[in-house]
Order: structure tokens, then C-alpha cells, then sequence
């Protein structure tokens, strides 16, 4: 039996495993560090120890869909879990993390933040008694940093509301004097910019696209590295390189996705293997409906020259 010496030591033992078992290993979902997400984590971390002071630092964390902004808020969550005292009957917990709602809603702010906290409470309560029990679970339970998900989702309210919301970020960071994360597209940035007050107070993280450079020949060399496939993939080679980001548009989840069907494929074919041949079989289906038209544009080229 081979040793699979192209795989690291830690995921060698996994090749040996049926076909079933391997694509399921390949299509679970686990943490792969880039250097962008771990840059995103220090500074994350150096917030998290940032003294109390009246002006906290806040941060925006943007970029296009897809890119792993939440990916990010996860494993930082997962850093830094809640912790239940069994002596005391307290809950500490240092990061809580609450999506934007749907609709830019005081009410529903509130509420989200309440379900983030693992307390939901009783929606038949006023606005005002809400906020009140917010502020005092997150000062009792410890919490040293709030973040906020999806924030561009207060662009589906009226300026109002949006007004609304932007004024419930601003206090929270002025009442909690804790770190306040937000997280979005592009879209998010343009909103924070419409309030001077904000806009002065957020550093601004901006994860990007990938690129044909080393970083993304990294990528793919570690991807090569873990995949459970019998041969060496040939993941290092310009024209593949070219390739995933000509269907992928240098977006993060999109790549992944594509390294995933192509080494599924590969495994149920019996090529063992990724080569420049993976991403254009006949029997490849593109998990995503942006590669199939990144694909159908490809084609239609070649058949006009």
C-alpha cells in the first residue's frame, strides 16, 4: 500500500479510507487559514484586549460575498466560547456575535442580540424594557466584544430606520465601551460613511479577491496537501492556477467549492488525482451558477474563433 507521501503526515491516513468515507471527509466543512483570515484574527484578538476607554475602537470587516467573513466571526467564536460557572450559576461570555435581521427594526435589533446572548425573551415587551435587558445581560455576563453580521442588511430599510440603527450601533459602543465588529459587503462600508460619527471611529478591514500570485499557489498547494486523493495532484501549475480563477473569480467560497467537485470527481472516477483535465470534463457539474456562466462564456469564445 502506498504512503501517500504527497499528503501531510496528518491526512495521509485518510486516503486509505472507501471512496464514501473520503467524499464525505472532502465535503465537510472545516477551517483552512489564509493569510487574510489570520490577519483578520490578530486584529480581532488585539481589539478583544483593548482596555475600556469612552472611545472604543471599532472595526468593519468587508468584502465581496463570499470571501469568509463569517468563516472568520466562527472560528473567532470558537477561540473564545462561552463558559458556564457551575459554582456560581454564571454564564460568562466574552464574544457574542448576533446577525442583522432581515429588516432594520429596533424591535427586531434587540431581539437578535437576545438570541446571540442564548436568552430570548419575550417579544411582548416594550422597545425601551428590550434595550434595558440587553444592556444588563451583556454587562453581566462579561462580554468584551459585539459583533455584528450581515450588517449590510439595513440597506432593505427606509432611511429612517437605517437612521435608526446607525444611532443603536453609536450607543451600544458608547454605553457597552466594548469593541463593536461589523461584518458586510462593500455596501456595508458606503452605509457606516453616510454617519461622520461612525465613520470616524471604524478601522477598515477589507478581505480580497484572490489573485494569480503566491498567495493563491499557497492556497492550492495546501488544498493538495489535505485532499484525501491516491496521486499527486498537480495543483502547482500555472495553467490550474489560471484556471480556478478564471471560474472562480478569485472568490474564497467559490474555490473552495470548485477544489471540492473536482476532487470528488476525481475520487469517483478513479483518477486519484487533480490535473488541468478535472475542470473541464464532460461529466463535471460546477456547483455554482456563477462558474456555469463563467463556463458557458468559455465556450462560446472558443466556438466563435
Amino acid at each position: 500500500m502506498s504512503d501517500y507521501q504527497h499528503l501531510l503526515p496528518a491526512y495521509r491516513s485518510h486516503a486509505a479510507l472507501g471512496d464514501a468515507d473520503r467524499i464525505a471527509w472532502i465535503r465537510a466543512d472545516r477551517w483552512l487559514e489564509t493569510a487574510q483570515a489570520r490577519a483578520a484574527l490578530a486584529r480581532l484578538e488585539d481589539l478583544l484586549s483593548y482596555p475600556a476607554r469612552d472611545r472604543m475602537p471599532c472595526l468593519l470587516l468587508y468584502g465581496d460575498t463570499g470571501m469568509g467573513k463569517t468563516k472568520i466571526i466562527r472560528k473567532f467564536l470558537r477561540d473564545h466560547p462561552a463558559c458556564f460557572d457551575r459554582g456560581t450559576g454564571i454564564t460568562t461570555m466574552p464574544v457574542v456575535a448576533m446577525q442583522m435581521p432581515a429588516e432594520p427594526l429596533e424591535r427586531d435589533v434587540y431581539g437578535e442580540l437576545l438570541s446571540a446572548l442564548g436568552t430570548p425573551g419575550p417579544m411582548t415587551d416594550s422597545t425601551y424594557r428590550l434595550k434595558e435587558v440587553c444592556r444588563s445581560l451583556l454587562r453581566s455576563m462579561g462580554v468584551r466584544m459585539l459583533i455584528i453580521d450581515e450588517i449590510h442588511a439595513l440597506l432593505a430599510g427606509s432611511f429612517r430606520q437605517q437612521r435608526i440603527f446607525l444611532n443603536i450601533i453609536r450607543f451600544l459602543a458608547n454605553d457597552l465601551r466594548v469593541p463593536l465588529i461589523c461584518a458586510g459587503t462593500e455596501l456595508a462600508r458606503q452605509a457606516l460613511l453616510t454617519d461622520p460619527q461612525l465613520a470616524e471611529r471604524f478601522e477598515a478591514f477589507h478581505l480580497d479577491r484572490w489573485t494569480d500570485d503566491f498567495r493563491v499557489s499557497q492556497l492550492l498547494t495546501s488544498l493538495g496537501g489535505i485532499l484525501p486523493l491516491r496521486r499527486p495532484s498537480e495543483l502547482a501549475t500555472a495553467a490550474v492556477r489560471r484556471k480556478v480563477l478564471d471560474l472562480t473569480d478569485g472568490v474564497t467560497v467559490r474555490i473552495f467549492r470548485l477544489m471540492e467537485t473536482v476532487a470528488v470527481e476525481a475520487v469517483r472516477s478513479g483518477s486519484e488525482c487533480i490535473t488541468i483535465d478535472s475542470f473541464d470534463g464532460d461529466n463535471l457539474v460546477l456547483p455554482l451558477v456563477t462558474m456555469t456562466r463563467h463556463m458557458e462564456k468559455g465556450l462560446q469564445r472558443r466556438a466563435s474563433r
